[in-house]
């Protein structure tokens, strides 16, 4: 009597397990799954954009030529290594306040605009002769010539005011 689970009886392997047409029915219905699933998945986030964009609020009026789409760049205002473009395009399409865009960078801007106003010289008031100097050199001229004094008024210096004043007599209710 010959066993069929012998493998050396049956050439090597067993043959009563699945056969290949199991595996591949197995396969065929996994892709129509994925396929479905796409086609549901899509639909629902077309349905959801589409809400979404019938849900927002109008745009601001003051904004001009404003796109359809704001989440995506207009092709002339490609984005360069310096996102100028970026910059740019907010400026011209929409009004001031804008949200920051990159904290970092405009932060340094702002601190180099306080560096580059600390250490020039610049004109403040032209016609008054007005100008600004850089603090190193406004602290070494103060160092030098002393903080400006008030000139005193002659009244003050002829008539100097009393070092003991007299008591006021309290002024109250006679008795």
């Amino acid at each position: 009597m010959t066993d069929n689970r012998n493998h050396a009886s049956n050439g090597g392997y067993e043959r009563s397990d699945i056969g290949v047409a199991g595996v591949l029915y197995f396969l065929l219905g996994l892709a129509v799954a994925g396929v479905l699933a796409f086609f549901v998945v899509d639909g629902l986030f077309h349905y959801l954009d589409k809400r979404s964009e019938a849900e927002q609020t109008p745009v601001n009026p003051l904004v001009t030529k404003a796109p359809a789409d704001t989440r995506r760049l207009p092709p002339d205002y490609k984005t360069d290594s310096d996102s100028t473009a970026y910059e740019k395009y907010l400026e011209k399409n929409f009004p001031a306040p804008q949200v920051e865009t990159d904290e970092r960078s405009e932060l340094n801007k702002t601190r180099f605009r306080e560096e580059d106003t600390l250490s020039t010289y610049d004109w403040i008031d032209k016609n008054a002769g007005t100008v600004r100097i850089p603090i190193d050199r406004a602290m070494d001229l103060i160092a030098q010539r002393g903080l400006p004094v008030r000139a005193e008024s002659a009244l003050e210096i002829l008539a100097p005011a009393p070092s003991n004043p007299a008591p006021q007599k309290k002024k109250g209710p006679k008795k």
